[in-house]
């Protein structure tokens, strides 16, 4: 495997999608738009799914699975949801195809098999999902009802990166009922707090929790809270969404319950999700020119063990300690791989899997098993140390955890270093341009004073933070009264 890739400094953008590929994470697909995870790609997204899914699990959620179409007369039930997802639907408007007359082993669609009713392909689930509750939903013993689902979803996105933005994606959505309005906020923070809990001691990736103004909110919501990150580059990224419906989709699809005083009353309602777009934000905050950096709680090999020999006979003495140290790393729960294979040399292995981003590294040769010791290399810091075989399991969960706190703070640090208060134009304008990263500023507001920042700036709102103290201060367009700071940066 070539080492090669962009660095950073010259073309981050470059780096990032270099490093996507070169790392063995996604392809490019003969759909535009559309990506192909590979192995290695898709087993750090099935550890993200299987942490993810055991903390929905555990706050008494349950997996259910809904279908991929949705009659348009559906999608436009709740008015709001339909046209902010309007511009980014793929419609299936015939269920056949038959052999062209005209292009010898072509095919055509064919017009005889036109759907009485054209379908969405889901861009989000509220609505098939809403229209399945209103059959659930009778009395408020029936509630709450608390599903999530894994699934795909399609938003014909015009401007593509891999990860970051896709025609299609994989995610998780949750979509939750509730008898009270009360009870569906809780829910939406509860949710909102187990995803930063994940991103955070996870991902090694400091979050914002915050809500996001009237113009960024997700359509058809009264209220979108998120957790936002900055990537090194100084761009925010929006790493999940939680958000209070309130009872607009209950309405939309006339979903009513009896209460306990046997009143009817609509249903209140949330939902939230967390998308594959994770991966980008896990390559972009920890990542190096070498390649990737992964959090060992989520890494799919934590440690791989490379053997350094002449002759069957020294591989076969290094075989059989290695092999006894594997089992012993396994039965702690330590996902290790031996890379044996004689296909390539010990330093290609070491550029491989410095490139792939494993977080320790193990190697030994005949002199080594010698001595008694193995060298064991960190992938964050690069540091090498020669460690006695006899305590090198001991030690390794130890590493292990040692560089996940290191992510986490390095992270913190880069954060925090970012987070520029300014109480002018000038100064606004010249953070975003020179240092980047989340400005703290004041803002009127409104809507309008919001959009006017975003053409003159491509800054948005990213988020109001929910630990804001109150501080009145002056809009830094308009000079209006603001009584507490927002949070500006650009973003993906």
């Amino acid at each position: 495997m070539s080492k090669a890739i962009t660095s950073r400094a010259q073309d981050y953008s470059q780096w990032y999608n270099d490093l996507v590929l070169k790392a063995e994470l996604a392809d490019y697909s003969a759909v535009r738009g559309c990506m192909v995870i590979k192995p290695y790609g898709f087993a750090l997204w099935e550890n993200m799914r299987d942490a993810l899914d055991k903390m929905f699990k555990d706050t008494g959620h349950v997996n259910a699975y809904f279908p991929l179409f949705v009659p348009k007369s559906l999608f436009e039930a709740e008015e709001k949801n339909a046209e902010g997802f309007a511009k980014e639907c793929a419609i299936v408007t015939h269920y056949r195809l038959k052999a062209d007359p005209n292009q010898k082993g072509k095919l055509m669609v064919d017009p005889e098999a036109k759907l009485e009713e054209e379908l969405v392909i889901r861009p989000t689930s509220e609505a098939i999902i809403w229209n399945t509750y209103k059959n659930w939903i009778q009395s408020y013993r029936d509630l709450p009802i608390l599903v999530n689902q894994w699934a795909n979803v399609v938003r014909w996105e015009m401007r593509t990166r891999l990860f970051l933005r896709t025609a299609e994606f994989l995610w998780q959505e949750g979509h939750t009922a509730h008898a009270t309005r009360a009870e569906a906020i809780v829910e939406t923070e509860r949710m909102l707090d187990v995803y930063a809990d994940f991103v955070e001691n996870w991902m090694a990736v400091p979050v914002i929790k915050g809500i996001k103004t009237p113009n960024e909110r997700f359509a058809g919501a009264e209220d979108t809270y998120c957790i936002e990150a900055l990537m090194q580059d100084g761009k925010a990224l929006q790493a999940g969404t939680s958000h209070f419906l309130g009872q607009n989709f209950a309405k939309a699809f006339d979903v009513k319950f009896s209460d306990r005083e046997n009143k009817l009353d609509y249903v209140w309602a949330t939902s939230w999700g967390v998308s594959t777009r994770l991966i980008g934000a896990l390559v972009m905050a920890h990542s190096d020119d070498d390649g990737l950096i992964l959090p060992p709680r989520i890494a799919p090999i934590q440690v791989v063990i490379v053997p350094i020999y002449k002759g069957e006979e020294q591989k076969a003495a290094i075989d059989n300690k290695v092999n006894a140290i594997v089992e012993e790393l396994k039965h702690a729960g330590i996902r290790v791989k031996y890379d044996d294979s004689d296909q390539a040399r010990p330093g290609w292995k070491f550029a491989e899997y410095e490139m792939k981003g494993v977080p320790l590294r193990m190697a030994i040769g005949a002199r080594d098993l010698e001595q008694g010791v193995a060298e064991l290399a960190r992938r964050d810091t690069k540091e090498k140390k020669s460690v006695p075989l006899d305590k090198i399991t001991a030690m390794i969960p130890l590493e292990l955890a040692a560089i996940q706190q290191q992510l986490f703070d390095r992270a913190q640090a880069f954060r925090n270093a970012h987070i520029t208060p300014v109480d002018s134009w000038e100064e606004f304008v010249n953070v975003l341009d020179n240092k980047t990263g989340f400005v703290s500023a004041h803002w009127d507001g409104t809507p309008e004073t919001e959009e006017a920042i975003k053409e003159k700036t491509k800054a948005t709102i990213r988020c109001i933070p929910l630990s804001n103290p109150a501080e009145m201060g002056d809009c830094i367009l308009t000079g209006k009264p603001s009584a507490q700071r927002v949070l500006f940066a650009r973003a993906y």
